[in-house]
């Protein structure tokens, strides 16, 4: 299966369940760059979406879940959430108040945004993430603002 066809049909998958409660990572949220998704994996994308933020200001956990990483990946601090269904949620970059194995509630604090989000449009930003497996979906389809793109199927 496609990783185009593998996506569409996780981000379906999202509207055949009762709604989750998941919310903004942040309070007052603003997006300042939405997920954009390369057509091969392989290639250059944006895999999740910038949100707009002040310096120190704290940053939440979207959902319900089990910290599963919270250190340093190539010099940024990034917080990792699991939930239920097979999704993680990512945050960078984070100065980590959570640790591996806490658990979790919507709106808990994970800790608070740092300074330097590479590609970011503003000084200061949340990249935020989300995946199921190996595959990368927009968190906005959490609240159930993702954008809907009918892909073709493979061999039509």
């Amino acid at each position: 299966m496609s990783f185009l066809l593998s996506l569409l049909l996780a981000v379906t998958t999202f509207a055949d369940r009762p709604p989750v409660p998941f919310r903004w990572p942040m309070a007052s949220p603003h997006v300042l760059r939405r997920f954009d998704p390369p057509p091969e994996r392989w290639l250059s994308g944006h895999r999740g979406v910038d949100l707009a933020a002040r310096p120190s200001a704290g940053v939440r956990a979207a959902g319900a879940g089990t910290v599963v990483f919270a250190g340093r990946v190539a010099g940024r601090g990034v917080v990792s959430v699991a939930h239920a269904g097979g999704l993680r949620t990512t945050y960078e970059p984070v100065a980590a108040s959570v640790s591996r194995g806490d658990r979790v509630v919507a709106g808990e604090p994970l800790g608070t945004i740092e300074i330097g989000h590479a590609g970011c449009p503003e000084p200061v930003c949340l990249h935020w993430g989300l995946r199921r497996g190996d595959d990368y979906l927009d968190p906005l389809a959490l609240l159930g603002l993702g954008r809907v793109r009918l892909l073709p199927l493979e061999g039509r």
